[in-house]
């Protein structure tokens, strides 16, 4: 990848963690030490128990479709319709928005995969499991 993390903004301290996994392809997300609450996206609190004393976890990537739909209009030219962005539910329990690479339907289980990009770290998608 030529992606080089120096030179990416990453926006803000607290999504830093998860863009600094992503370019070495591992998803992560934050841990609650308190409750033990998996949340994504990234706060500065726990939205079970409002603690603070946050950190990050690696997750499966393994999750279930619970929404999608195709889309038909090119918004953006990185992204070549018709694609599919999904609401999937992980294992570890947050849901993330996301494109789905491949056939699915509702229910069915993906696992996550990467997109390389030039520009930043690679995206998380997800794929058939």
């Amino acid at each position: 990848m030529s992606t080089d993390a120096d030179t990416f903004d990453y926006g803000d301290t607290l999504s830093r963690p998860f863009w600094e996994a992503a370019a070495r392809k591992e998803l992560v997300m934050q841990q609650c030490a308190t409750c033990g609450n998996v949340q994504f996206y990234p706060r500065p609190m726990c939205l079970e128990c409002r603690g603070t004393d946050l950190g990050w976890t690696a997750v499966s990537g393994d999750a279930t479709v619970y929404s999608m739909t195709t889309v038909h209009v090119q918004i953006d030219p990185d992204l070549v319709p018709p694609y599919v962005v999904a609401l999937v539910d992980l294992d570890e329990g947050p849901r993330l928005l996301t494109n789905i690479d491949g056939d699915v339907e509702i229910g069915v289980r993906v696992r996550v995969a990467w997109r390389d990009r030039d520009d930043a770290p690679p995206l998380p998608v997800f794929e058939p499991a």
